[in-house]
């Protein structure tokens, strides 16, 4: 199968390069910097659970995608819309899409550019970072995936694709409820991500700080009162396993501080945005996570003028 990598920092880089070594023809989508270090030194991952090294494909012209059977679309959530827009000219119309993106609001974009028949939902699991262009660290557990279909006439094709990565060593799970597992993701990325990008400081702070744990709690109970009101099937307690969760990850620092340490965009849209904005519209307040919202919002602000 001929694979396409739509963005190439850690997990496209991770997922991308495993499916290369067991076999798979990988063509990796960057650009500036990080494209030029690919094609000079090719992409390397230092990791708990596997390291290796690839001569693989990169490029930066869109039209290269044009024979691909899949696309893995791991650019920033704040990208989607952008980004798949410039595949729709050049995509085969049986080309599927896998979305390993954080958030729950991609497949809907996706889907409305697509065709909800061809996007396919993966609830994504895997500590890593870009530590330089073309270098990626993975940390912790072994990485794995939870694989699911936007409707169910196309289950089999999901199924298919779990089987793809898990041939290629990469633990996945076929789920009828994809969407519920990207929502149960979910929690734990708005409980923890932007905390510690507004805080600066890996996840471990958050237990040794009585104030940041009563915030990430408050913002999980939030959320959690969301979901519950859109119809999602979550325990009301359901924050007492992620606050469980994240005490195996004190040591990382979440993406969003990662984005924000480099300078770069912040996905709170598609963490944050999203989840209040479905509150306000459901007559849900969220006033603690509205609160760090806009203070990441106002910092983000600022940031950019200087």
């Amino acid at each position: 199968m001929k694979i396409g990598v739509a963005g190439t920092g850690a997990v496209g880089g991770y997922f991308g390069g495993q499916l290369q070594r067991a076999g798979h023809k990988v063509l990796f989508l960057a650009r500036n910097r990080t494209l030029e270090k690919l094609k000079e030194n090719g992409l390397t991952v230092n990791g708990d659970a596997a390291s290796f090294h690839i001569d693989g494909d990169f490029t930066g012209r869109y039209e290269d995608f044009s024979d691909v059977d899949l696309l893995l679309f791991c650019v920033k959530a704040n990208a989607t819309k952008e980004v798949a827009e410039q595949f729709i000219p050049f995509l085969k119309k049986d080309c599927l899409i896998l979305t390993l993106q954080n958030g729950v609001d991609n497949e809907e974009i996706l889907a409305e550019l697509f065709g909800q028949q061809r996007v396919f939902a993966a609830a994504t699991y895997i500590q890593a970072e870009v530590t330089e262009p073309g270098v990626i660290r993975q940390i912790g557990l072994h990485p794995r995936l939870v694989i699911g279909a936007l409707e169910n006439k196309t289950s089999e094709n999901a199924k298919k694709l779990a089987n793809l990565f898990n041939d290629a060593g990469i633990q996945t799970i076929f789920s009828n409820n994809v969407l519920e597992t990207k929502w149960k993701k979910l929690f734990w990325n708005i409980t923890f991500n932007p905390l510690t990008a507004l805080t600066e400081t890996k996840v471990g702070a958050i237990y040794e700080s009585e104030e940041l744990y009563t915030i990430a709690v408050k913002t999980c109970k939030e959320a959690i009162v969301v979901a519950r009101k859109i119809g999602i099937p979550i325990e009301e307690n359901f924050y007492e396993k992620i606050i469980e969760q994240g005490k195996l990850a004190v040591n990382h620092q979440t993406s969003m501080l990662q984005d924000k340490l480099k300078g770069k965009p912040l996905e709170l849209e598609s963490i944050c945005g999203y989840v209040i904005r479905k509150g306000k519209e459901l007559g849900v307040a969220t006033p603690v996570l509205e609160t760090v919202y806009n203070l990441l919002s106002y910092q983000s602000k600022i940031e950019r003028k200087t």
